[in-house]
């Protein structure tokens, strides 16, 4: 499949910087080689200087050693996936990377809109009307809260949608977006139901080539505390792909935030698998789905005035946004730490941490130590 990355295409990629940056910066997923920090296309103006100024940040990243780039089909009204799109044509045309060195993730979900927001909930309606009720793609009884939709024929639209705007024939990884937030207004039955559809589909998608593997990419799905109505069980997930495809499934991946202020994905024990209570990221390893892990700088919010203990126990790192991007690529079980950058500078300054090995492990306790951090709260 040479429309998407490869084992070999990745560890290319990865031989291609064994003198500049640390060896373990490149971590195996489905025998991928990811690197441990990810760009990430959430945040930023809809914009023409925003779009080039995220399509320079993609090449000058992928330049530096990063090969792991995450976006969604909403995610600045689809100009994020269009802006990659763009970037990886220089990419590709320079010669610089191919498609098979480069981990593309997108994800569906969320009705994305075009170009802008609408001009308010009026037009908004109209256009989940005309787009994808009348053109009979979904019923209405489909679309969660006027926004959210996980049907097969909706993802497929999407799907087709996010391939055309990035430019690709297939996509690596394809999350489904935030399927929890669902569970505030469906019965469980129901959204298991709808679940099951959806990864059907997405098997199938797999089976035409279309993406490669596929998962979920939660804010609040595998962080809540046990008994939660939003909280998701990723044993019953995989349990699902198995049923729909056997141990061959292809639900390998999830995304999930995880920095310094939000460390419940290492520390909150709300997975039961076999009769453990697990956190989410031991709960991934026993299922052999890999993490990548979204809003490591909990946007923007950890870049500057970290208490000093933390620079104590990250040692080599140079600024705060660099010792919060450490805590994550540094969590045993992470394989990748998406960061947010549309500027070049912040891709320079976040880059340089790839030739610095994650913290040891000791080094990396420290933070959670009573003494170190009594008085000092991130």
């Amino acid at each position: 499949m040479t429309s998407a990355a490869t084992i070999e295409g990745t560890d290319r990629y990865r031989q291609r910087f064994k003198t500049q940056l640390s060896p373990e910066h490149f971590r195996q997923a489905e025998g991928l080689h990811l690197s441990s920090i990810g760009l990430g296309t959430y945040l930023g103006q809809w914009d023409a200087s925003t779009d080039e100024s995220y399509e320079k940040s993609v090449v000058r990243a992928v330049e530096l050693g990063c090969n792991v780039i995450d976006t969604a089909i909403n995610y600045r009204f689809q100009r994020s996936e269009r802006n990659i799109g763009q970037a990886l044509r220089e990419l590709f045309k320079s010669g610089a990377a191919s498609r098979e060195e480069i981990v593309i993730c997108t994800k569906g979900g969320y009705v994305p809109f075009e170009d802008q927001p609408p001009a308010g909930p009026v037009e908004a309606r109209r256009y989940i009307e005309e787009k994808f009720i009348d053109s009979g793609i979904v019923s209405r009884d489909q679309v969660f809260q006027g926004s959210h939709c996980m049907a097969p024929s909706y993802l497929e639209n999407q799907l087709n949608q996010s391939l055309q705007n990035l430019g690709l024939e297939a996509i690596d990884i394809y999350y489904i977006h935030n399927p929890e937030g669902q569970l505030g207004g469906i019965a469980r039955d129901e959204f298991d139901r709808r679940i099951h559809a959806a990864f059907e589909f997405l098997e199938k998608c797999v089976a035409d080539d279309k993406i490669r593997y596929y998962g979920t990419a939660t804010w609040n799905g595998y962080r809540q505390p046990p008994g939660s109505r939003d909280l998701l069980s990723l044993a019953d997930l995989e349990y699902t792909a198995s049923e729909i495809a056997g141990d061959d499934h292809h639900f390998r991946f999830i995304q999930l935030p995880y920095n310094l202020a939000m460390p419940e994905a290492l520390t909150e024990p709300n997975q039961e698998v076999g009769n453990e209570s697990l956190s989410a990221l031991d709960a991934a390893l026993n299922l052999g789905v890999s993490v990548i892990c979204s809003a490591s700088l909990f946007q923007a919010q950890l870049a500057q005035q970290l208490p000093a203990f933390v620079a104590d126990a990250l040692k080599g790192t140079e600024t705060d946004a660099q010792r919060a991007i450490q805590f994550v690529r540094s969590t045993p079980g992470v394989t990748t730490a998406l960061v947010g950058m549309s500027q070049l500078r912040h891709v320079e300054e976040n880059m340089r941490l790839a030739r610095l090995a994650p913290a040891p492990t000791e080094d990396f306790l420290k933070l959670f130590s009573s003494d170190q951090a009594s008085g000092e709260n991130v």
